[in-house]
């Protein structure tokens, strides 16, 4: 299963987005918030969920893992499916949607693409207290080229996603990779 897609967007269409990824295009199709942050030519790294059905494969992206978690938790619900999940995804951002789920607000779901009066009691009953607003580090997609490369960088040498973010932070403008490589080991072996 693909798990995560890292590359250059070639075009962006209604529902989807192509990403080049060394010379192969693949389609995702995309929440309305998750294509609101991209435009052609961005480099992006986007969360994946593969969905395989009969003879069909497809390709969901996500900008952050807080979105892909909210979009697995609604693919569990009866009668709700990746298209479904996506459109309601299109329809507000997480944490509101989670929110609405939380305080048992059916009125409000019903105004989400696609979502009748039973879908959304339905979402409420399956999910309510059960979902959770996970804090996401600084996405990829925020990051200036420079600090993208930094970050690959720092994770090649062994450091997780977390600690190299935080890093990143702390070292606020570098000059040079090579600097901001040496900032980030700096920061890094500090906090071991």
């Amino acid at each position: 299963m693909i798990a995560r897609i890292r590359g250059k967007v070639l075009c962006i269409e209604e529902e989807s987005l192509v990403v080049d990824v060394q010379g192969l295009g693949y389609e995702l199709f995309c929440s309305a918030n998750t294509m609101d942050q991209i435009l052609p030519g961005d480099d992006v790294d986007l969360q994946v969920f593969t969905h395989v059905r009969e003879e069909v494969l497809q390709l969901f992206g996500f900008i952050d893992r807080s979105e892909k978690s909210l979009f697995l938790s609604l693919c569990k619900v009866n009668g709700i499916g990746p298209k479904m999940a996506m459109q309601i995804l299109s329809g507000a951002r997480p944490e509101m949607i989670i929110s609405w789920i939380d305080q048992g607000d059916v009125k409000a779901l019903m105004k989400l693409p696609k979502l009748g009066k039973k879908k959304a009691e339905q979402l409420v009953l399956s999910l309510k207290g059960k979902l959770v607003m996970e804090e996401d580090a600084q996405s990829v997609l925020k990051l200036s080229p420079e600090k993208q490369d930094l970050k690959s960088a720092l994770m090649n040498l062994g450091y997780n996603e977390e600690q190299v973010e935080g890093a990143i932070k702390e070292i606020g403008d570098f000059s040079g990779l090579e600097n901001g490589i040496r900032k980030g080991l700096g920061i890094l072996s500090a906090g071991l």
